[in-house]
C-alpha cells in the first residue's frame, strides 16, 4: 500500500463518495505532477472494489484510447478469466461492454471507474463527451455501486466541459476536488517519511525553487543538500527538470507559446501585471477574448492569480505565483544551453542577486500560507486579506510612496500591516527602519483614510531580534517553524 502524506481533506471526501448509498460522479483536476493520479490509485488500490483506471494517450487516435479503454476494462472485469476483448469500433459501444460488465458482478461488490487524462481520452469527434453523458444517466446513474472519477491536468478543460459544461453533462457531477500543491506542513511530512533530515531553512528554501509538487520532491536524493539536488536536477545536462517547463506548458495548453509569452511577462513584476499592461505588451494574445481565455486558464492550472490592490478601484492584476515557473524563468532558462561549471548554481546561491531574489521568493511563499500566519500573530478568522501600495509623485507631499507586503483588515476596529523578511538571521529593527515603518502606516491613513487603529507584525524567517524599536512597535511575529503548521 502507497503511503499517502497529507490530502487529508480529500481522503476524507472520498471516504465519503465511497461509502455513500448512491452512485458518484468527481471531477478532480489540478496542476500537473500535483499527484492527482497517486491520490486516487493509492486511496481505492485498499479498498474491496474493482478498480478500473483508463488513462488517456497525449495525441492519440480514437484507436488508440479505445485499445486503452479495452486493455484496462480486461485488467479490472476479466483478469481471473483470461478473457480477451476485441477492441469496440467506438465509445458507445465500449460503454455498452463496460455496463455489461458491471452488470454481471455481485450486487454488493462496489466499482470505482477512473478516467484518467479525460482531455487526451476525448479525441475530436470522438463523441466520447456525449457518451459518457447518456450512459451516466441512462445507466450508471441509478446504481448506487457505481463511483465514476475523471480527471485531468488540463484544469481549464475539465473546468469548461465537465464542471460548468452547458450540454450534456451541466449539472451531473456530485462533486469535484482541485488538488492543490504540497504546503510547508506536507512537504515536512513528505521529506521525514522519505528519511531526508533537512533543517527549517533547507526546507524553505526547497519550496522557494521547487514550490510543493509532489513529483519534483519525489527526485531528491537525500544524500545531497537542496541546492545539491536542484543543481543535479536543473542545471546539468540531462538533469529531470531542465526540460520540464517547456513540458509542462505543451502538455497542458495547445498555444503554450502563447500561454509562455504570459507568464514571462508576469515574472518581470514582482507585484504584479495589471491587465492592461498585458494587452500592450502580449504580442500572442492580442485579441482581448483570446487573452481572458489564457489568462482564465493559466489560472486554472495554478500558475497565476488574479487580484485588485487595496489602492485600486478599477482593474484588474496578474501575478506568477506557481514557484517553480518563477524560479526557472528566473535561473535556468537565462542560462540554458550555456557551459557553465558542474557547481554553477551552489556557487550562484552565495550572490548578493540571489539574496534578494529570495526575499521576494519567500514573500510569495508567504501568500501561499496566509491561515498559517493569521494564527501564529492571533489574529481573528473573518479578516480580509491584501497587500497595498502607493506611488509617489513628485509634488505629494508623500513623495516617497508606501509598498505594504501583507495587510490583514479586521473586523474589530484593527488593520495589521504585515512586513516580510528572509535573512540568515533575526532581523535587526532600527531607527531607520522604525521610521520607514510609521511613515508607511501616514501614507496608508492618509491615502485610504482608515480610521482603524494600526498594529504592526512581521513574518521574519528567521525571528526578530530585540531592539528598543521592536518592543516598541511589534505586536507579534510569525517565523518559518510557523509557516510549517496545518
Amino acid at each position: 500500500m502507497a503511503n499517502i502524506i497529507g490530502r487529508q481533506q480529500e481522503q476524507q471526501y472520498l471516504k465519503r463518495a465511497y461509502e455513500a448509498k448512491s452512485a458518484q460522479f468527481i471531477a478532480v483536476y489540478g496542476r500537473r505532477r500535483v499527484g492527482k493520479t497517486f491520490l486516487i490509485r493509492a486511496y481505492f488500490e485498499t479498498k474491496d472494489c474493482i478498480f478500473m483506471q483508463v488513462i488517456g494517450k497525449k495525441d492519440g487516435t480514437l484507436e488508440d484510447q479505445l485499445a486503452i479503454f479495452t486493455e484496462a476494462l480486461e485488467a479490472a472485469f476479466f483478469a481471473n478469466f483470461g478473457l480477451k476483448i476485441q477492441r469496440p469500433p467506438n465509445w458507445h459501444e465500449a460503454f455498452k461492454l463496460l455496463t455489461a460488465a458491471i452488470d454481471e458482478l455481485s450486487a454488493s461488490k462496489k466499482i470505482v471507474l477512473f478516467f484518467d487524462e479525460l482531455p487526451w481520452l476525448a479525441t475530436r469527434r470522438s463523441g466520447l463527451l456525449q457518451e459518457l453523458d447518456y450512459f451516466w444517466n441512462r445507466y450508471w446513474c441509478d446504481n448506487p455501486r457505481v463511483k465514476l472519477i475523471i480527471c485531468g491536468s488540463a484544469a481549464a478543460w475539465i473546468i469548461d466541459n465537465i464542471i460548468n459544461a452547458r450540454g450534456g453533462l451541466h449539472n451531473r457531477l456530485t462533486g469535484q476536488i482541485l488538488l492543490q500543491p504540497f504546503n510547508l506542513a506536507e512537504v515536512k511530512d513528505y521529506l521525514k517519511a522519505n528519511k531526508f533530515r533537512y533543517g527549517v531553512k533547507q526546507i524553505l528554501n526547497l519550496y522557494m525553487m521547487l514550490g510543493g509538487i509532489p513529483y519534483y520532491l519525489s527526485l531528491l536524493d537525500p544524500k545531497f543538500s537542496v541546492q545539491q539536488n536542484v543543481e543535479q536536477l536543473c542545471f546539468q545536462a540531462g538533469g529531470n527538470l531542465t526540460n520540464e517547463f517547456d513540458n509542462l506548458f505543451s502538455s497542458l495548453f495547445e498555444q503554450a507559446n502563447a500561454h509562455e509569452e504570459l507568464v514571462k511577462i508576469m515574472a518581470k513584476s514582482h507585484s504584479g501585471v495589471e491587465r492592461s499592461e498585458l494587452v500592450k505588451r502580449a504580442k500572442l494574445s492580442k485579441d482581448g477574448g483570446t487573452l481572458s481565455k489564457r489568462l482564465q486558464e493559466l489560472e486554472a492550472a495554478g500558475f497565476i492569480t488574479t487580484f485588485k490592490p487595496m489602492d485600486k478601484q478599477r482593474g484588474v492584476y496578474y501575478k506568477l505565483i506557481d514557484e517553480f515557473t518563477l524560479f526557472y524563468l528566473d535561473w535556468v532558462s537565462p542560462i540554458k544551453g550555456k557551459p557553465i561549471d558542474k557547481e554553477y548554481w551552489q556557487e550562484k546561491t552565495k550572490s548578493q542577486t540571489y539574496k534578494i531574489w529570495s526575499g521576494y521568493a519567500f514573500e510569495m511563499l508567504c501568500y501561499k500560507h496566509i491561515e498559517q500566519i493569521r494564527k501564529a500573530l492571533k489574529i481573528p478568522g473573518g479578516t480580509v486579506v491584501e497587500n497595498w501600495r502607493f506611488v509617489g509623485k513628485q509634488d505629494d507631499r508623500l513623495s516617497n510612496g508606501a509598498q505594504i507586503d501583507l495587510l490583514f483588515d479586521r473586523d474589530d476596529g484593527v488593520i495589521n500591516l504585515c512586513e516580510i523578511k528572509y535573512t540568515d538571521k533575526p532581523f535587526a529593527i532600527d531607527k531607520a527602519y522604525s521610521q520607514r515603518l510609521l511613515a508607511k502606516a501616514d501614507v496608508l491613513r492618509n491615502k485610504t483614510k482608515i480610521k482603524k487603529d494600526i498594529f504592526f507584525t512581521m513574518v521574519s524567517a528567521n525571528g526578530l531580534q530585540e531592539t528598543m524599536y521592536s518592543e516598541e512597535l511589534i505586536t507579534a511575529v510569525a517565523v518559518a517553524e510557523d509557516l510549517m503548521t496545518e
